[in-house]
């Protein structure tokens, strides 16, 4: 309905602060549905919360992890959520339920989980200092292997589009593009500087739309690549050139995260300095807006909303809503509209709001009825904003999670729950809680082993920077002094200078000063 029709009017960026969404914990990453009604933000507690993007309220939350979740990801259906937290495990989550049905196990930390574009039971994960790892729920694990590169370490890995193939960036700027069903290498590339040295690649991200993707590299500078000129070459590496480079000439941030928009016609990218997004246009490759959030804060992560010109980013455990001001435009009301300062009395014509004008001739009512057309309100025809340039619309699709009321203070004439509603109400209750006792039973733990590493039963606390800042230095005490010899006191009179007194008086002596009471 309306929303094909922001992509005809109007700016699609957004250009101003448009609220906060507080999850009562320190937020670190969030994702949006394929969709965009939904929200997933997982914090450093292990909490996942789901907000409602309309309402702006939270639609579930539940306890995921012991350790903080760094990565979220969506199922294409929205029933099944994908998480990987810093206590080495990634759990499959059932979003309308809140139950887990898988809980993976790694011998390291999880850097990222992405689900398959298209497939809702295949997902890859990237572990820290490890090979990526492609997984089937309930099935097969098959490892990436990397032959040149067998020690490299901290390597990205991502779906394209439509989860033909996988993209691997290291750290020495080399692309690897694998065939997403056998692994089998399809060919190469490197990334390099304007001096023919390689660079670091951070992350690798693919638009919604059309075939470019972008790599955010080390040298603080955004290469974005057609998909269309990587052909398979039977392993071998070739030359690809980026169609355009993005970066701030005048500051030379480096790039905490990069999106495209839902249309891929811009591309957004968040400082690693501070709270500041940069946001591009495509088609000329110019800055166009500059969003700036409140000084101090650090970017964690951002996303742009799919189909809306919306960005959510996270900053100091706090999501941040971007959106476009909308200003009040009167001159889209009819030609006689006028505004009014104060009231006025409106005189109604004789027929202006009867069901049927008397006045009116009969030829001039045979000729609206030819006019009126059949609406079809029967056919649901699919949204194109939704759909993808190739792919048809899923028939099962989650939008939405249904939310009971709860109402704390009735008011007058509120409708009351009869006893048969009270009674099922109570078993939905006690078959609840049976449901969260016998969950943990339910979870199916599966381990990923890697040659040479063994996955701990219990993992370890999850470092942090604090452990790398060395320990304040305990101030120098000062050793005491050896005690002088003590040398006999001065005689009084000298010291109270006072003057000789006869000893026959006897109120002075030699050892102590007597006074006299009189």
């Amino acid at each position: 309905m309306n929303l094909e029709l922001l992509e005809s009017f109007g700016t699609t960026y957004p250009d101003d602060a448009d609220g906060f969404l507080e999850s009562g914990s320190m937020t670190l990453t969030c994702a949006f549905n394929r969709h965009g009604s939904l929200l997933a933000a997982g914090s450093n507690d292990g909490c996942i919360v789901i907000f409602d993007i309309i309402t702006r309220g939270i639609a579930r939350n539940f306890q995921a992890h012991v350790h903080p979740v760094c990565s979220l990801s969506w199922s294409r259906n929205g029933f099944k959520l994908l998480s990987g937290s810093m206590d080495w495990t990634i759990s499959v989550w059932e979003v309308l339920k809140g139950e887990c049905l898988y809980r993976y196990r790694f011998p390291s930390p999880i850097l990222r989980v992405q689900f398959h574009p298209i497939l809702p039971d295949v997902f890859l994960v990237c572990p820290m200092k490890l090979r990526p790892v492609l997984l089937k729920i309930g099935g097969e694990q098959k490892h990436i292997t990397f032959d040149e590169e067998g020690g490299e370490q901290n390597i990205f890995a991502s779906f394209d589009r439509l989860g033909k193939r996988i993209f691997t960036g290291n750290s020495r700027g080399k692309v690897l593009v694998f065939e997403a069903d056998t692994l089998n290498l399809l060919t190469s590339f490197q990334v390099t500087t304007g001096s023919s040295t390689t660079t670091g690649i951070k992350s690798i991200e693919f638009a919604r739309k059309g075939s470019n993707f972008l790599v955010n590299s080390s040298d603080r500078v955004i290469r974005v690549y057609d998909g269309d000129l990587v052909k398979p070459t039977d392993g071998k590496p070739q030359q690809v050139e980026p169609v355009q480079k993005l970066q701030d000439l005048v500051n030379r941030t480096q790039w905490k995260k990069c999106c495209f928009s839902g249309d891929a016609e811009f591309i957004c990218a968040g400082s690693s300095r501070q709270h500041d997004l940069y946001i591009w246009d495509m088609t000329h490759g110019n800055l166009v807006k500059i969003l700036h959030g409140q000084k101090g804060e650090h970017l964690l992560d951002a996303v742009w909303h799919p189909n809306r010109p919306l960005i959510a980013s996270v900053a100091n455990g706090i999501i941040s809503v971007w959106a476009q001001t909308h200003a009040e435009n009167w001159s889209a009301y009819a030609p006689n509209f006028k505004e009014l300062d104060e009231n006025e009395e409106y005189e109604e014509r004789e027929s202006e709001f009867d069901v049927e004008d008397e006045d009116k001739s009969v030829e001039d009512a045979g000729e609206e009825m030819e006019d009126i057309a059949e609406v079809d309100v029967v056919t649901c025809e699919p949204i194109r904003a939704y759909l993808d340039s190739d792919i048809e619309e899923e028939e099962d699709v989650l939008t939405f999670i249904p939310v009971t009321p709860d109402v704390k203070d009735p008011e007058d004439g509120y409708w009351a729950m009869t006893d048969e509603e009270l009674a099922n109400l109570e078993k939905m209750k006690r078959d609840e809680e049976r449901r969260e006792k016998t969950m943990k039973e339910k979870i199916k733990i599966v381990d990923v082993p890697y040659e040479g590493h063994e996955i701990p039963d219990v993992p370890p606390e999850p470092t942090t920077k604090k452990q790398d800042i060395k320990a304040p230095k305990a101030p120098k005490t000062l050793q005491p002094k050896p005690p002088k010899e003590q040398l006999p006191p001065p005689p009084i009179e000298k010291e109270l200078n006072i003057p000789d007194i006869d000893k026959e008086s006897n109120i002075f002596t030699e050892d102590k000063m007597h006074c006299d009471d009189s």
